[in-house]
């Protein structure tokens, strides 16, 4: 049987990567160049070759995106697996 929707028990993680891993390959701070305040800061941290965790403040809200990403043209695009969480769902 296939299940849908929220899972609350950790099923599903990916099993791939362990937590005693190595710290995160890249660490990159993108801010806006018009604008100086701390609430355009975003921070990217690199997991694994094609998997992006970032950090954001978003319409007032402290975002968490855990992406899985795509080369196209040379360019590294976002994929549509991946997650985007408040801190209230961290």
């Amino acid at each position: 049987m296939s299940f849908r929707g929220k899972r609350k028990d950790g099923e599903g993680l990916a099993s791939d990567e362990n937590e005693d891993h190595a710290p995160p390959n890249k660490v990159s701070k993108i801010s806006s160049a018009v604008d100086s305040d701390d609430s355009d800061d975003v921070v990217v941290c690199e997991i694994s070759k094609n998997r992006r965790v970032s950090v954001r403040n978003w319409n007032g809200k402290i975002w968490v995106d855990i992406r899985e990403f795509y080369v196209k043209d040379g360019k590294q695009l976002p994929g549509k697996k991946g997650i985007s969480l408040s801190l209230d769902q961290v």
